[in-house]
């Protein structure tokens, strides 16, 4: 439970935020004790399915019972630009997005989509939030998104059964980590599930290999595309990566099924009934499908370890987020901004931390409202590492390159998983991929 001043801190700035500033200095609706929004409604749309999605709507409905509004949430599925384009050409576009990459809400903005931040929103990102996630969440100087949910994606997740009967120990670097995905082999399981459907997942093992190998400025600049795809780093990390691609022992079901399994598929692997695997790569979010979907018990039947560094670099620590913003054609923009504020409350994060699969950037969130010790650790690190931390590459390029399925990044790694043979024209791939992305 969250302490008592954070608590009449959270209620003072959400009464702020319903009663005074809404949405660029106009006054929010008027209502009658707590519930100044009763009979409006917000529309959110989001990426989110499944345990993801059941879990944001108890924070949807913790709005409601606060405020009055009812709060409906749209899933997008992955091409979340596209479909809310769409709705926008279409004349109904949602109030709110819940945006998962950082070059969406970038192009989002240059659209002109997009209504800034309203000050109280602001303010409170400004004291409650580091730095990093505000810059993230601007363009061109101006505020307007709220990374409401991170993700810590430098986390690999195994089964503690796995590995006590395969008589392995956590690893501390890459090359013990496929040391120990032969050894888990030989006992009777394949030691990765890797869920080779959805492309992002195939971004986020490259990208952590590529921070440890290459290092935080070489990482910084492919991320911009001041280096090209076709430098020697990115060559090296594919070939690293094609190591574990490449070897039946340590890919659940070879790279065929990889290609047809998907993410919750990939936990499933590891932590559901009939497990075929020890260990899946992936965020912190895996916590929320291990234990809502298959009923694992966090710390005991499911555990992490950190993703371990490569050749010799440092550990990496890769992050991303998903970021609400308000958008000016949505029928109910002032409730909309509302939400906002809300979501940047300690008291809306503590809803889904208690639920689990969630970590908040929000430094005033107290570490108590997370259901385990595993989910504090992780969130600790990840709150601790403050600037430091970078944040998901392909999050951070624009949607056609970093952010569509079966298209870009997404695409061309999904080709590398089936055929990981020729690191050097997958590079080369990427690199006419990229550039023609960041030109558009």
């Amino acid at each position: 439970m969250m302490r008592r001043r954070t608590l009449l801190a959270t209620c003072t700035a959400l009464a702020l935020a319903l009663g005074a500033t809404a949405c660029g200095g106009d006054p929010a609706p008027a209502g009658g004790g707590g519930k100044a929004l009763a009979g409006q409604t917000v529309t959110v749309a989001g990426v989110w399915s499944g345990s993801e999605q059941k879990n944001f709507q108890k924070v949807l409905d913790a709005f409601t019972a606060k405020t009055g509004a009812k709060a409906q949430f749209v899933s997008t599925g992955d091409n979340v630009s596209t479909v809310v384009g769409s709705k926008i050409e279409g004349g109904n576009a949602p109030d709110v997005v819940m945006v998962p990459q950082v070059g969406v809400l970038q192009q989002f903005a240059a659209k002109g989509w997009l209504r800034p931040l309203s000050q109280t929103a602001q303010q409170t990102i400004d004291a409650d939030y580091a730095p990093v996630w505000k810059n993230y969440g601007s363009v061109d100087g101006t505020l307007y998104g709220l990374y409401f949910k991170a993700a810590h994606k430098s986390t690999v997740w195994y089964s503690p059964d796995a590995l006590a009967r395969a008589g392995v120990q956590k690893p501390t670097t890459f090359a013990g980590m496929l040391k120990a995905g032969h050894t888990v082999s030989d006992s009777g399981l394949a030691a990765f599930s890797v869920a080779g459907q959805d492309g992002w997942t195939l971004t986020d093992w490259f990208e952590n290999i590529y921070l440890s190998q290459a290092g935080p400025d070489k990482y910084d600049a492919l991320a911009a595309h001041h280096l090209k795809w076709t430098d020697a780093s990115v060559v090296k990390a594919l070939t690293t990566l094609g190591r574990v691609f490449s070897d039946k022992q340590l890919v659940a079901g070879g790279q065929k099924e990889a290609l047809s399994t998907d993410f919750p598929g990939s936990v499933e692997k590891v932590f559901g009934p009939k497990p075929e695997a020890g260990m899946v790569y992936e965020g912190d979010f895996v916590a929320g499908v291990a234990k809502d979907q298959f009923g694992r018990t966090i710390g005991k039947d499911a555990n992490f370890f950190p993703f371990p560094p490569v050749d010799g670099g440092p550990a990496p620590v890769v992050s991303g987020g998903d970021a609400a913003v308000v958008l000016k054609d949505g029928k109910d923009a002032k409730a909309g901004m509302a939400l906002l504020e809300y979501l940047a409350t300690p008291e809306a994060a503590a809803v889904w931390a208690k639920a689990g699969g969630f970590l908040s950037p929000n430094k005033k969130l107290d570490l108590a409202a997370y259901g385990d010790d595993v989910t504090r650790a992780t969130a600790k690190s990840l709150i601790n590492a403050g600037d430091s931390v970078r944040f998901d590459m392909s999050d951070q390029a624009p949607a056609a390159f970093g952010g569509t399925k079966g298209a870009g990044e997404w695409k061309i790694l999904q080709d590398f998983l089936r055929d990981p043979s020729d690191p050097k024209a997958t590079a080369a791939a990427l690199e006419t991929a990229a550039a023609k992305a960041y030109q558009n």
